[in-house]
């Protein structure tokens, strides 16, 4: 007899396990089915994000902004520092050290909410009262039934054709997060958030880091006061070479270097590159499931097709994360996991895909949450703007990290605030009051309205919302 469960999550990435834990803590009977190794070939809980995402990117991103610190910032403090050197090795080290931390962190939170684990690849076998699913791992072959599935499988890098990793000269991001040498010259293919957050990393190591993009327009989500921000400081202050509407037509790897063809529209160039790291964007990572067999829709992007309670079309069986519509976010992935699993319970769980923000962490960050004012424009919407430079900041001048600046949209008959959009120092964590806001309906005034601490970053965001009444107090 197959071992039974109320649910079945599939995948343990930031939304499985999320959603499997507050399963657990709602009384239901969980498992959670994982595939992912680690380094070691032992299983590693925590998907894409934990082990060769998220974490390790942000750890590497803090240890070459502090070298970078101490080579070229500190002497303005009256800091000098001499013979600095730094340690590759050391580096990936400490970055696999906090990701073995934060994987064996999920095993213990497993244990301590009684959720089971199983490891190996999940794929459905057969639907009705209960959902069957078949789990192929190392010791064989498992059946498991269970009353609800959550499919939280997560995404996989897109490929190209031109491009064939081998994560030694041509990577994705998990080979981008590998490298045992500094490049003296890295070719980055793809000018999205893990392409910018990698060429940073070993730009500030030393690189000479060229980014080609196949996009005439550069960082298009974001709004674009924000892009144009953003361009200028990689360009002019980060150091970052970027090549816009260019299309990769050929990659040739040869023994210690590749040459790497690309076209601007007007000519084809030819650069060589000690290495390449491919970050195109992501697909919805669905492969081998057996989708079909219980009937499952999937759009003609690869998406499953989700309800606003991120219902498939088939009885109890949920889908959430990268693997459905809205952005590819960790963050977003594990609300939905939470609001699954109460919804199973018999709860109201709900996320608003209109408020969840969007961060980069390159050096300046650059996070937003809401409209953009280019999509306002476009579909006729009044608005009014306020936008705080960072330079006028007294804590951003204290801290010598004055780049950027916080803008506000608000709507302009009723002053509700429709976006925030921040590019500067700790953007990732100012973006938190302005999310807040908006789920609260505020306005702009009510933001005006509220004391923030003197000095502190946060004043940028009370200083943009004055602004939208066009009422600086320190402009």
């Amino acid at each position: 007899m197959n071992k039974q469960y109320d649910v079945a999550v599939i995948g343990a990435g930031p939304g499985g396990y999320v959603a499997a834990i507050r399963a657990a803590q709602l009384g239901l009977s969980t498992v959670c089915i994982d595939d992912f190794s680690g380094e070691d070939g032992k299983p590693s809980l925590g998907g894409t994000c934990l082990n060769v995402g998220c974490i390790p990117s942000k750890a590497l991103l803090e240890s070459s902004e502090n070298y970078e610190k101490v080579m070229h910032k500190f002497k303005d403090h009256g800091i000098e520092a001499k013979e600095v050197s730094f340690d590759v090795a050391k580096m990936l080290g400490r970055k696999n050290t906090i990701v073995k931390q934060f994987t064996n962190g999920i095993s213990l939170l497993f244990k301590k909410n009684k959720v089971d684990s199983e490891f190996g690849r999940a794929e459905f076998v057969s639907t009705g009262d209960l959902t069957t699913l078949k789990v192929v791992g190392k010791k064989g072959e498992t059946l498991l039934d269970a009353k609800h599935v959550i499919v939280a499988t997560g995404s996989k890098p897109r490929e190209l054709s031109q491009a064939k990793i081998d994560n030694k000269l041509i990577c994705d991001n998990v080979g981008a997060l590998a490298f045992d040498t500094v490049p003296k010259h890295l070719v980055v293919v793809g000018a999205g958030v893990i392409g910018l957050e990698m060429g940073s990393v070993w730009r500030r190591l030393g690189a000479k880091v060229t980014v080609i993009e196949s996009m005439p327009g550069f960082l298009s989500l974001a709004d674009q006061a924000i892009s144009k921000e953003a361009f200028r400081v990689f360009t002019k202050v980060v150091g970052l070479e970027i090549k816009l509407g260019c299309t990769l037509k050929k990659l040739d790897p040869k023994k210690n270097n590749i040459s790497v063809v690309y076209d601007d529209g007007q000519s084809e160039t030819t650069i060589e590159c000690d290495r390449v790291v491919v970050a195109v964007g992501r697909v919805p990572n669905t492969d081998g499931l057996g989708l079909n067999k219980v009937g499952i829709a999937v759009d003609d992007r690869g998406y499953i097709v989700v309800d606003e309670h991120n219902a498939t079309g088939v009885k109890n069986i949920y889908a959430i994360g990268d693997v459905v519509r809205g952005p590819m976010l960790a963050h977003k992935s594990s609300e939905e996991g939470v609001a699954v699993a109460e919804e199973i319970a018999g709860q109201a769980g709900h996320v608003n895909l209109d408020t969840i923000p969007w961060v980069i962490y390159t050096s300046p960050e650059i996070a937003w949450v809401g409209r953009t004012e280019q999509d306002l424009k476009a579909e006729g919407v009044p608005f009014r703007i306020g936008q705080f430079p960072f330079i006028a900041s007294g804590r951003a001048k204290a801290i010598g990290d004055t780049h950027g600046f916080v803008k506000m949209i608000a709507h302009a008959e009723t002053d509700q605030i429709l976006g925030v959009h921040v590019i500067g120092p700790y953007a990732s964590e100012l973006i938190s009051e302005a999310v807040v806001a908006m789920e609260f309906g505020a306005t702009s005034e009510d933001i005006a309205r509220i004391v923030h601490a003197h000095p502190s970053l946060s004043e940028a965001m009370h200083e943009a919302a004055l602004g939208v009444d066009g009422r600086y107090l320190s402009l």
